[in-house]
């Protein structure tokens, strides 16, 4: 099964006897909480999930958003109306980096049918809707490890070992500038990939095929690699490993990313353009 899917499909399978739960996960980082927006408009059905609450544990040592207590994520998802045996379509205000987040959350916790609608709202035709729906209870329970996650240890390996990429904008790779963490550059041995690389203007997915060679460029294509993914706080760090599966590449995410992996200072950091840094 595809994890993206167009707003034409979106609107066919909503009008349809088998229609998918929807939520809203519009976000900005380090911006206010964007419900007032989702109120003033959103896919008519679509449920609003907060990711800095619902989608993150509180910040601390594993970083700015720490993946959620599981029975916490179930709360908020069964209220939402999601059951185990319904489809969920995710989508965001059009960059992708929360959608992503919630379908990684989804499948990483078991979900088989998750997908992200691509181009987010933006890409969305139909009417919009004011009204806050009120679904009936979900029925699903997270059981997390479906998707295959990294700690700090690991993800040092996997630098050493395999292909680590970075989906942070290049010049935080390099460390030329932090805007966020303690210090700027990069795991020793990550590969710089951004995620913004991964869509057209418009934040679609750039083509299969497209997608597929840009990773292979990078060497996660290749035969018996084993791939990872770290960004900033794990939330366009999901988006990367949602295109590496648009590409039938199964990846695995570093959730607490360069915010974990700065903030202890025993852990090496290398600047520059070159995964080993100068």
């Amino acid at each position: 099964m595809t994890p993206i899917i167009t707003a034409s499909d979106l609107a066919s399978e909503s009008a349809g006897p088998r229609p998918p739960v929807l939520l809203d996960i519009r976000w900005q980082l380090g911006g206010p909480n964007l419900r007032p927006d989702y109120e003033a408009g959103h896919i008519p059905g679509a449920v609003f999930v907060d990711l800095d609450t619902e989608l993150a544990g509180p910040p601390g040592a594993g970083g700015r958003h720490p993946l959620p207590e599981p029975a916490e994520l179930g709360a908020v998802l069964r209220r939402a109306g999601v059951s185990r045996d319904t489809p969920v379509v995710v989508y965001d205000g059009g960059q992708g980096w929360a959608a992503a987040r919630a379908w990684w959350l989804l499948r990483w916790t078991g979900h088989p049918h998750v997908r992200v609608l691509d181009g987010g709202l933006a890409s969305w035709t139909g009417p919009l809707s004011t009204r806050t729906p009120q679904p009936e209870p979900g029925d699903f329970v997270p059981a997390p490890g479906a998707l295959p996650l990294l700690d700090a240890d690991g993800a040092a390996e996997l630098a050493r070992k395999g292909v680590l990429l970075d989906a942070r904008a290049a010049e935080r790779y390099r460390g030329d500038v932090e805007p966020i963490d303690r210090i700027g550059g990069h795991i020793p041995g990550a590969v710089s990939a951004p995620t913004s690389e991964n869509t057209a203007a418009d934040g679609r997915f750039l083509p299969t095929g497209e997608l597929t060679a840009r990773f292979s460029a990078l060497g996660a294509a290749d035969r018996g690699a084993q791939v990872g993914v770290y960004c900033g706080s794990g939330v366009s760090g999901a988006h990367e490993v949602l295109a590496l599966e648009i590409a039938g590449i199964r990846a695995a995410l570093y959730a607490g990313s360069w915010s974990q992996w700065s903030s202890d200072e025993s852990r090496p950091v290398a600047t520059g353009p070159t995964p080993d840094g100068g």
